[in-house]
């Protein structure tokens, strides 16, 4: 049973300084490949870098490349130049993390909303799919969206925390929706259990969004309090008890999208 984790915050520096044993984890739990989050210009090209470093074969670990909208305040003249080019690697497979953050507004919303936008169409101009955040912000993100979205070749909703209406919203625009250990929250994710029989296979990726996000419902729970991709199958567990599916059933069409998603090589 493979499975494939499509957001790890690895650059981190909970997990970057023991990156590989954190991958010897990962891999023993049977998560074959990962995509490593990129959040801002720096943390992409150290993102990059981990993947050229850990990955000699190039068949285990990729990475995305944008600004979160908690950066977008950093966006300027000079990151389409920076980000192209950073895209250009092989390794790089998708742009993003990119969106709104409406909950925090780290970053002036207007800022966002313009550094969203041109991540997307730096996505249209370069025909990758797109890693989108979105929090509080669903009708301007889908309002900015849909101008784009005609010719984007795919977008997923990572760490998907929404209702019914916004999921269906997403899925009406033909969006994939990653789905995290926030469902194994009995405090705040229950209301996502029925929602994922909503979700075709096909459209649904799994994702630990490590260091963050240790599912709560994990037994024996790390000392460190620290979420690895190790955990991932956690989130199967509580995904196919959800879905009224077989774990092996999740794992086998969750990681054939997410190498469709991602163009990944197959293992």
């Amino acid at each position: 049973m493979q499975l494939i984790d499509i957001g790890v915050n690895l650059t981190h520096d909970s997990l970057a300084r023991e990156r590989e044993a954190v991958l010897a984890r990962a891999y023993e739990a049977g998560v074959c490949q990962l995509v490593l989050t990129g959040t801002s210009q720096a943390e992409s090209e150290k993102a990059l870098a981990f993947c050229q470093e850990l990955d000699d074969s190039g068949q285990h670990l990729f990475c995305t490349a944008g600004v979160h909208p908690h950066d977008a305040r950093h966006w300027n003249a000079d990151s389409h130049r920076h980000f192209r080019d950073l895209l250009a690697q092989p390794q790089a497979r998708a742009v993003g993390e990119c969106g709104l953050d409406f909950n925090r507004d780290f970053s002036p919303r207007t800022q966002q909303e313009r550094a969203f936008a041109e991540q997307l169409a730096l996505a249209v101009e370069l025909r990758l799919p797109v890693f989108i955040h979105e929090r509080d912000a669903s009708e301007r993100l889908l309002a900015i969206l849909r101008d784009y979205r005609d010719q984007l070749g795919a977008a997923v909703v990572h760490c998907f925390t929404g209702e019914r209406d916004t999921l269906y919203r997403y899925l009406d625009l033909d969006l994939h929706i990653g789905i995290t250990g926030w469902i194994c929250d009995e405090r705040r994710g229950s209301h996502l259990h029925p929602l994922l029989r909503d979700i075709p296979a096909g459209r649904l990726m799994l994702e630990s969004d490590a260091p963050y996000l240790l599912p709560r419902s994990l037994r024996p729970k790390p000392k460190s309090g620290r979420n690895e991709p190790a955990y991932l199958p956690e989130v199967l567990r509580e995904v196919a008890l959800h879905r009224g599916e077989s774990a092996e059933a999740v794992a086998a069409h969750t990681t054939a999208c997410a190498r469709a998603f991602f163009n990944l090589p197959t293992l």
